[in-house]
This record gives C-alpha cells, sequence and structure tokens, in this order.
C-alpha cells in the first residue's frame, strides 16, 4: 500500500488513489472554484488523485454544476487546482466525460435532445433544473457528427495539460457515451460505429488514439465498468465484449486501466465477473487500477495477490482528506455524509476533520 510506483510517465508515493467523484461544486460557466483547490490539495497525500468527471463539451452536461475543459476560461480555474495540488506535492489527473443520453432538453442550449450511440432511453427520471423529469429518447449521432465529437475529447485532453494536469482519464464506463457505444443494449447502429464488438468499439479507440496524441500515450488512462447495470446498461455477451477490447488496449501502452467492481447484484454475470479484476487481471499487461468498495484490508490483499497495481477509493476520500496517513497509522476513519454528497458549500465538502485537528 504504501510502496512507490512508476506509473507511465510519473512516479507515485504510494498505490492509493483518489477515485474521480462528482461533488457538483463547480462556479459559474462551469469552472472550477478555490474551494475545489483547497479540496484537492487537501487530499494531496493520495498517490493519485483523479479529478472529478468534467464536460468535454458543452452537451456533455448531465449533471447541475459540474466543470468544463473546453474553453480558456475553464483552462485558467482548472490551474487553481493543478497549482494547489502540486504545491503540496501530489499528483492529479482529470477525468474527462461525455454523458450522452443521461440529460435532458431542459439542461441542453436551446432545449435539444441529448445525444447517444442510439435512439434508446434511459428508464426512470434525471434531476434537472426544473426537477426531476422523466429521461427523453435522445438523439442518435449521425455518422458524420462523430469526428467532430472525438475531436472534442482530444482537445478537452489539450485543454487538461495546459492546465497543468499530469494526465486524463478517460470516462468509459458508467452508463455514458462511450459506454453507451460499446453495449449492444444500447448501441443498435447499423453502420461502422454498430454490430460487431469490432464496430461498437470503434469509438471509444478512435477517442483513445485522439486523446493520447495529445496528451501522450503515458498520460491517457481509461475507465471501463464491465459489469454495470444501472440506467439499463447491458449487453448479450460482456465477456467477450470486454476480453476483446482490454487485450487490444494492451496495445497502447495507456498509464493504466481503472476497472470499476460492481456495486449492485450482479446474479446475471458469470461468477468470475462478480469481481472483475482477478480476471481482466490475466488479460491486461499495463497497470492495472481496481476501485468499488475497498477497505484498507480488502485493498492491501487486493495489491499482494497481484491482482491490482493500484486501488481507488471513493467514499472514503471524501470523509478522510489524510486517508493514507490514516492507513498507515491505522486510524479511526470519519464516515461521510451522503445528504451533503451533490449539496454545494462547504458543508461535507471541506468540515471534515483531519487527525488531530477538531472540525
Amino acid at each position: 500500500m504504501f510502496s512507490s510506483y512508476r506509473m507511465g510517465a510519473i512516479t507515485l508515493p504510494n498505490r492509493i488513489v483518489m477515485a474521480p467523484l462528482t461533488r457538483r461544486r463547480a462556479g459559474a460557466g462551469f469552472t472550477a472554484t478555490p474551494m475545489m483547490a483547497a479540496h484537492y490539495a487537501l487530499r494531496a497525500s493520495a498517490g493519485l488523485i483523479i479529478a472529478e468527471a468534467t464536460m468535454v463539451h458543452r452537451t456533455s452536461l448531465g449533471y447541475p454544476d459540474s466543470p468544463g475543459i473546453w474553453n480558456e476560461e475553464q483552462i485558467q480555474a482548472w490551474k487553481l487546482v493543478t497549482d494547489a495540488v502540486h504545491r503540496e506535492n501530489g499528483r492529479i489527473f482529470l477525468q474527462i466525460w461525455h454523458v450522452g443520453r443521461y440529460s435532458h432538453p431542459l439542461m441542453q442550449e436551446n432545449g435539444a435532445l441529448p445525444v447517444s450511440a442510439s435512439a434508446v432511453a434511459i428508464e426512470g427520471v434525471i434531476n434537472t433544473p426544473s426537477g426531476y423529469k422523466t429521461h427523453v429518447i435522445p438523439r442518435a449521432l449521425e455518422t458524420a457528427e462523430i469526428p467532430e465529437v472525438v475531436a472534442w475529447y482530444a482537445s478537452a485532453a489539450a485543454n487538461a495539460i495546459q492546465a497543468g494536469f499530469d494526465g486524463v482519464e478517460l470516462h468509459g464506463a458508467n452508463s455514458y457515451l462511450i459506454h453507451q457505444f460499446l453495449e449492444d443494449g444500447v448501441n443498435r447502429r447499423t453502420d461502422t460505429y454498430g454490430g460487431s464488438i469490432g464496430n461498437r468499439s470503434r469509438f471509444l479507440f478512435e477517442v483513445v488514439e485522439a486523446v493520447a496524441a495529445e496528451a501522450g500515450a503515458s498520460r491517457t488512462a481509461l475507465r471501463l465498468s464491465p459489469s454495470y447495470i444501472k440506467n439499463n446498461m447491458s449487453d448479450s455477451d460482456p465477456v467477450k465484449l470486454y476480453s476483446y477490447v482490454i487485450d487490444r488496449l494492451n496495445d497502447y501502452k495507456l498509464a493504466y486501466l481503472h476497472l470499476t467492481e460492481p456495486v449492485l447484484p450482479v446474479d446475471h454475470l458469470p461468477q468470475y465477473l462478480k469481481k472483475v479484476a482477478p480476471y481482466y487481471r490475466k488479460i491486461y499487461k499495463g497497470t492495472l487500477m481496481s476501485c468499488g468498495g475497498y477497505t484498507y484490508d480488502t485493498a492491501r490483499q487486493t495489491l499482494e495477490e497481484g491482482i491490482a497495481d493500484l486501488i481507488a477509493f471513493g467514499t472514503l476520500y471524501i470523509a478522510n482528506p489524510d486517508l493514507v496517513e490514516r492507513f498507515r497509522r491505522g486510524a479511526p476513519l470519519n464516515t461521510a455524509d451522503k445528504d451533503t454528497f451533490y449539496t454545494g458549500g462547504e458543508k461535507g465538502y471541506m468540515d471534515y476533520p483531519l487527525l488531530n485537528q477538531p472540525v
């Protein structure tokens, strides 16, 4: 847990990673704020911080008060964050995303439909500026539009490096746009981006190649969630799909591959995908990061068994800015207040105590 690790272009002082966490604290113009800079700087003892999912384009808005990285104002605001983390000798990547169909006309400019691989709606409701609304049927991206969307990711990566990030993580998981192209429960296309696994993964690999060309492969990472079933995500053969994708990723020499463990019952999947890291460790030859419900003991065991090289913690990092030191000392952990995860402001964001320090 506390040994150093060479990851791509940088050396991490330990194997403990702060996972990307949407907290909805961005300011006007979808910009990072001084409060966000202070929040991340408090967690700079992590081997690596992965900053929250950040929009590659205005059409990506799916959660109010999310940050963006498509214009100069946003670049300059993120510099406050990277400078603050680097002053504390930390390392920080930026997760970049497009939510695709996880949006609503009330969050799009001029009331436009959200876009996706195909015109397949999410079941249920979404929180909009006008309250909870039923998800709409998205507009399927035209084939000719896709290169422009790929370019948004590449531009976001270039902007992130300009803003001082040590690298970028592509969000290819958790039901968002790249994920929507991958799985045939959503992707019903009949062009070169649909049908076969090779076609459905084409968008992902075009994005990977474009981003790596801007940031460098050793500063480019990818997150996938092979067992994810929320937001009615599904695939007819997820084992075959992700085995193909992850094996092919070996060709790119990325900084790391970030796999999330299932957070919901996954009885529909084979036994060996109820824990994904042990299975895909046999396929992926590069740095593997695992995330999902880890404790200190389970993280240490996973590292010792060689199942993963790095372990990412989410909820524990919300409540414990000094998680590394607490793990090192075997100290008690603060409990996260779920009621303040997405509420904005300092409460539940800046008020968790450090060791031997009052609130």
